[in-house]
């Protein structure tokens, strides 16, 4: 349906001109024949219905009407000079194909009506003389049909319109997690090469999660420490008690016995990539009496 573009405000208007916009806001009829005593018949006998009835008395002033104004459904005679009701809807269709096209004729010859049918995608057939009844009711199923052709059309520009909308945003959400992907890999792989790096310090290390629990030791701690559990244990079961109060401090020096050997095992405050507050325990062969 012909719709205005934006809302148009009627303050400070003269009625004339309020007229001509509620003129312009209604579907509109095009009524295209030669004679003028049909095109005068026909707006008497619709004169009284909700749409703009707008005429032509040939196919080329058809073709400047739509060039001057949106249409909704238009009825053509056939045989008019010049051009031919079927030419008339042929191009009507080229530049004006969402409307819905009709012919009515008093020559409803069988190729006429095959000729208009192809070329023109006429909705239907009418012949004269009419029944006044019959033609209002044709004429309004056809603005229902065009009705729903719009209303089908803007329905389906506004689920292009969400696909659009839902593709961008899954693109944006799968370049997101690539970029965490990546992020995670190559923090996984820092973490592996310092975990490789402090496994070749060759000072005892351990690492002891939030809750106290030794989640990590090196290869040193592993063999200074063999005869203590370690992975899987809790600082304070398996070290003196000097090393479970470094790690309820979170940071300091304190020196220590572990296994006959003494150390000076300092403590040491990290954040993990997941951003999990733990620590290193540090040891250093401390051989001071």
């Amino acid at each position: 349906m012909a719709t205005p573009s934006q809302p148009l405000q009627h303050d400070a208007m003269t009625p004339i001109e309020i007229a001509d916009i509620a003129a312009a806001e209604r579907p509109t009829l095009l009524l295209v024949d030669d004679e003028d005593g049909i095109l005068s018949s026909l707006r008497r006998l619709l004169r009284r219905e909700t749409y703009q009835v707008v005429t032509a008395n040939c196919g080329q002033a058809g073709l400047d009407e739509l060039a001057r104004r949106p249409v909704d459904v238009i009825i053509s005679d056939q045989r008019m000079p010049g051009m031919s009701g079927v030419e008339f809807l042929r191009r009507a269709k080229e530049v004006h194909p969402d409307t819905i096209r009709m012919v009515l004729s008093g020559y409803a010859d069988l190729q006429s009506i095959t000729d208009a049918i192809n070329e023109g995608s006429i909705y239907k057939f009418l012949s004269k003389p009419w029944d006044d009844d019959v033609l209002k009711a044709e004429i309004a199923d056809a603005f229902r049909r065009k009705a729903l052709r719009d209303e089908n059309r803007r329905l389906s520009l506004e689920l292009r319109s969400t696909n659009a909308e839902l593709v961008r945003v899954n693109d944006q959400l799968q370049a997101a997690l690539d970029t965490q992907r990546r992020r995670t890999e190559l923090g996984e792989a820092a973490l592996a090469a310092a975990q490789e790096i402090v496994n070749c310090v060759p000072l005892p290390i351990l690492g002891v999660d939030p809750d106290g629990l030794l989640v990590f030791a090196n290869a040193a701690a592993a063999r200074s420490f063999a005869r203590r559990p370690l992975l899987g244990a809790f600082v304070a079961e398996a070290l003196p008690p000097a090393a479970a109060d470094l790690v309820a401090q979170g940071h300091g020096e304190a020196r220590m016995v572990i296994d006959q050997d003494a150390y000076r095992a300092s403590c040491h405050a990290v954040d993990s990539i997941m951003r999990q507050r733990g620590y290193l325990l540090i040891f250093l062969p401390d051989p001071k009496p």
